[in-house]
């Protein structure tokens, strides 16, 4: 986490505790542990700890005793676990960010972000279990979404439009990583992949899915494709579903991209 330089005393009033904190705007205490713990130390042994065993495990006490120190020590840096929490969110935005090329396609630029943001929920799957409680305003996070933005930089687009856009990205990248988040869970509690797609059930939801009841997801069920029985043949035609459900946004955007250009001509 990059620290800023000076300490403003009214932002420090203004933000939330957590928010100043990612920012450096917080001043260091004076007593406790020298050279030893650092907001920096703490946050990396919490991640450490949530992902290895799920964010459940993560408090104060259980993060200063795996670096060898008592919770007192802790809060002198960080005094609660809601802070925490925050600081574990911006670290983990602090991904590597490609650099800018000029001649790169705007698609594949969005891919790229999209591509990154779900590695992220795969790498730390309990980033999901934190509910969103507000805009972001933390650093790092800023740092995805001003990365998110440069995609769009030629865009005839207002700000409100590009900013909706990276909602729409970034909340695809989400719903995938908590699905993806979700099945990993299943396969560790020893779900089978087969009951946890469907697959288990496709002959009985063949006879249950009457065509008079659900007239069109009916045939949808008995191509297979509900339960996942040709997975593999649709995947070369389309490919995996992350990437098919991109591309069509992606399409989207071309789209609405093209009819504000025809409309800004037709008022030139």
């Amino acid at each position: 986490m990059k620290k800023s330089d000076h300490t403003d005393t009214d932002a420090v009033t203004t933000l939330p505790h957590g928010v100043a904190l990612s920012w450096g705007l917080v001043k260091k205490p004076k007593r406790g542990p020298k050279g030893e713990l650092s907001i920096d130390k703490i946050v990396a042994a919490a991640i450490e700890i949530a992902d290895q065993e799920g964010l459940s495990a993560v408090s104060l006490s259980r993060v200063a005793a795996s670096l060898g120190f008592t919770a007192m020590s802790l809060y002198r840096y960080i005094s609660s676990k809601d802070d925490l929490l925050l600081l574990m969110q911006d670290a983990v935005c602090d991904v590597p960010i490609p650099p800018e090329e000029k001649d790169i396609d705007w698609r594949e630029s969005m891919r790229e972000y999209v591509r990154i943001c779900i590695q992220a929920f795969r790498d730390h799957p309990w980033y999901c279990d934190i509910p969103i409680s507000g805009v972001p305003v933390t650093p790092n996070n800023l740092k995805i979404i001003d990365w998110a933005l440069r995609s769009m930089r030629t865009f005839p687009l207002s700000d409100y439009e590009k900013l909706s856009l990276v909602l729409l990205l970034s909340g695809y990248a989400r719903t995938f990583g908590i699905l993806e988040r979700d099945l990993n869970r299943a396969m560790k509690a020893g779900v089978a992949p087969d009951a946890f797609s469907g697959a288990d059930y496709s002959t009985v939801l063949k006879q249950m899915v009457d065509p008079q009841r659900f007239p069109y997801l009916h045939p949808v069920v008995m191509s297979g494709t509900y339960t996942g029985e040709n997975d593999a043949e649709n995947e070369k035609i389309y490919g995996n579903d992350i990437d098919f459900g991109l591309e069509r946004i992606l399409d989207g955007i071309e789209h609405y991209l093209a009819g504000k250009r025809l409309k800004d001509e037709a008022h030139q």
